[in-house]
């Protein structure tokens, strides 16, 4: 069957636009598993959070409002990551997709941006990082300590620019 996409190169698709519509509505924005992974060891380690406050750039996946900072979780692919997995080029459909990552990485940008004009620190992690639990609880700790007034992304390995040739 052939789709009609926002780009003018047809795609190739197993669904009806009906079925594929159904489908992409089931994806979830929140409570994925990298998110439900942080949240865990976020509240293992004593934390308390809020979750998705609505009233913030980005919708935060985790927020410690007296402490000003909220913590985004990332999924590599989506938000254009240089690892292994976020450099991965769509097999189908690639323009698409590729716009669609560009967007999310600028919209991403944008959202640090804002929330930084507002006092805000912002932490990401990024899906991959979820691997090493050491060094992410070392991160969460870091990021999260009274002491810690520093920009998104400084020293934090587990935020590398998105891959430039995605965009």
């Amino acid at each position: 069957m052939t789709c009609r996409t926002t780009v003018s190169e047809p795609c190739t698709d197993v669904f009806t636009p009906e079925k594929r519509s159904a489908v992409m509505a089931r994806v979830k924005a929140g409570d994925t598993g990298p998110e439900l992974k942080v949240r865990q060891l976020t509240h293992a380690l004593g934390y308390r959070y809020r979750l998705h406050r609505k009233d913030l750039p980005g919708t935060p996946d985790l927020v410690f409002a007296g402490r000003r900072k909220v913590i985004f979780v990332h999924g590599c692919f989506w938000h254009g990551h240089d690892c292994k997995r976020g450099a991965r080029p769509p097999r189908q459909n690639a323009r698409y997709w590729q716009a669609k990552i560009a967007r999310n990485a600028a919209r991403d940008a944008a959202t640090l941006h804002a929330l930084s004009k507002l006092g805000w620190e912002s932490l990401v992690i990024w899906e991959c990082a979820l691997k090493d639990r050491e060094t992410l609880t070392d991160q969460i700790i870091a990021f999260l300590s009274p002491d810690s007034r520093r920009e998104h992304h400084v020293d934090n390995p587990m935020a590398r620019p998105q891959n430039p040739s995605i965009r």
